[in-house]
């Protein structure tokens, strides 16, 4: 095969995501076995030549830990297979939110994570709303961080319009933490924006302590980067309706939704939530209604053709 012809393969973790941006790519996803052997191991194998091509591994790493060994496994086989640059799609990059060592005698996972792939030969990574930027800076390969906010934004835009011709809207940030990102939601959108000081007792388990800003008879969105357990998300809507809210609208990129998340953002004090297609939530989420789920494709696929034409992928953010 000629240098550098472009191939777009999936992992197990979220197919459909990667159909869609192979289609908006103009190519067909490549022929590749994923088994298991009776034990659980993983055996994969790409059942076409790879030589001298342009490789595109799109495989998102949330839980099962079994997505992260199937992708160093794919790396691996791409690079015996000789395949001439190995490009890593990971639209949700896991164990990101355990960026640094904050405490004695823990790893930092995501610096584990990316040593995975690099060791086992990606030449670029390319992922979405990584949960901290800094760990770009744990690979010595290339990594684009592409923002999910090109994808949510427009929407909500949209749905703001369309709740009031006013300028009655505000930005809740809910933990410090994501107060850069709300902040650039509230620039871009025209919104005002508050601030929820939240302490953190344990994993997954958090207090709201208290509310800088105003929420009375305004339409709220509350922006981060991912809804998890959805305790962050769902402390911060009771706040905002206690506080006279007059719609509570949700937006992350990631929506991992784990444990009894859907249950608590099925509640009234949400009444919309924006969520990417990262994550394959197709059957937590197909009966509720409040669930807006927007593709990344198109933009994950603008992203690839830059790559493989020697383009700015930053340009992507103008």
């Amino acid at each position: 095969m000629g240098k550098y012809v472009k191939k777009i393969f999936a992992g197990s973790s979220n197919p459909k995501l990667a159909t869609k941006i192979a289609e908006e790519c103009g190519v067909s996803l490549g022929e590749v076995s994923i088994k298991r052997f009776s034990d659980g191991e993983i055996w994969v194998k790409f059942e076409e030549n790879l030589r001298g091509n342009d490789v595109y591994l799109i495989q998102s790493t949330n839980a099962p830990a079994d997505n992260i060994v199937e992708l160093a496994l794919l790396i691996d086989a791409a690079k015996r297979a000789s395949a001439q640059r190995i490009n890593v799609i990971i639209p949700y990059f896991g164990y990101s939110r355990q960026d640094r060592k904050d405490e004695p005698r823990v790893p930092i996972s995501a610096k584990v994570m990316m040593d995975i792939f690099i060791k086992a030969g990606a030449d670029r990574v390319v992922t979405m709303d990584l949960h901290s930027t800094q760990i770009q800076g744990f690979s010595s390969k290339p990594v684009d961080n592409i923002y999910g906010s090109l994808v949510l934004m427009p929407e909500l835009e949209k749905h703001f319009k369309d709740l009031s011709s006013g300028d009655n809207f505000t930005v809740l940030i809910p933990d410090m933490g994501s107060s850069k990102l709300g902040q650039s939601y509230a620039k871009r959108l025209g919104m005002s924006f508050a601030l929820i000081d939240k302490r953190r007792n344990a994993h997954n388990h958090s207090e709201v302590v208290s509310v800088v800003g105003e929420l009375a008879n305004k339409h709220v969105l509350i922006i981060d980067d991912m809804i998890d357990t959805a305790g962050t998300i769902s402390n911060a809507a009771k706040v905002a309706k206690e506080k006279g809210a007059l719609s509570v609208t949700v937006a992350a990129t990631h929506g991992i939704l784990s444990s009894n998340a859907i249950d608590k953002l099925s509640d009234d004090i949400v009444d919309s939530i924006f969520i990417t297609d990262t994550i394959d939530n197709a059957q937590k989420i197909k009966n509720n209604n409040k669930i807006e789920v927007l593709s990344i494709a198109s933009l994950m696929s603008e992203a690839i053709k830059r790559i493989a034409n020697s383009n700015s992928v930053s340009d992507l953010f103008n």
